[in-house]
C-alpha cells in the first residue's frame, strides 16, 4: 500500500463524513471532470499515425493524472483510467458539437458540479478539503472510487488504513494542531 496515498485518502475522508456529502460527490466530481474535458478536447497537442489520431489537451490530462493514479494504487488506478477515458469521450462527442454547445455544456456541468459539491459541504458543515490541500482536487475522483470498491467489500486492508488515520485531519486535531 502507497502510504502518501493513505494519508491523502484519510485527509479527504475526514472531510467527507456524512453521507449527504459523499452523495453529492458522486454527482459533483464527475460533472466537473466531464465538464474540463469538453474544452480541453479543442487544444490539438500534435497527430499520430498521419492525422489518424488526434492528441489533444484532454489527452495529457487523461494519461497524466492516470499515471499518477496508477501510482497511488494499481487496483483502483485502473478503474479510474477506465472511468475518467469515458468520460473523456463522453465530453470529445460534445466538443465536436461546437463551440457554442460545447461551452453551455461546460458551464452547466463544471457550475452545477460545483453547486452539487458546496450544498454537500453546507451538510457536512465543513468546508471542501481543497481549501487546504490543492492535491485534494485529484484525490476526489479516486475517493469515488475507493468509495465504491470498499462499499463492495474490496481492498479492506486500504479501507481499514484509511480508517485508522482520517480522525487525524478531523476539525479538532487540526485546530490542536495549529494552536501548538
Amino acid at each position: 500500500m502507497n502510504p502518501f496515498f493513505i494519508e491523502q485518502m484519510a485527509m479527504y475522508s475526514a472531510y467527507h463524513r456524512d453521507a449527504r456529502n459523499r452523495a453529492t460527490h458522486f454527482i459533483g466530481i464527475p460533472a466537473i471532470v466531464f465538464a474540463l474535458f469538453i474544452p480541453l478536447h479543442w487544444v490539438t497537442l500534435f497527430t499520430l499515425w498521419q492525422g489518424e489520431a488526434v492528441v489533444t489537451l484532454a489527452t495529457l490530462l487523461w494519461f497524466g493524472t492516470g499515471m499518477f493514479y496508477l501510482w497511488l494504487d494499481r487496483r483502483m488506478g485502473s478503474l479510474m483510467i477506465l472511468l475518467s477515458f469515458v468520460l473523456m469521450q463522453l465530453a470529445a462527442q460534445v466538443a465536436n458539437m461546437g463551440s457554442m454547445t460545447g461551452w453551455i455544456a461546460f458551464a452547466v456541468f463544471f457550475v452545477g458540479g460545483w453547486v452539487f459539491q458546496l450544498v454537500g459541504h453546507a451538510f457536512e458543515g465543513r468546508r471542501p478539503a481543497l481549501a487546504d490541500n490543492l492535491l485534494q482536487a485529484l484525490i476526489g475522483p479516486m475517493f469515488l472510487v475507493a468509495e465504491t470498491v470498499f462499499a463492495l467489500g474490496q481492498q479492506k486492508d486500504l479501507h481499514d488504513a484509511v480508517e485508522a488515520r482520517w480522525r487525524n485531519y478531523s476539525v479538532g486535531a487540526m485546530r490542536e494542531r495549529a494552536a501548538a
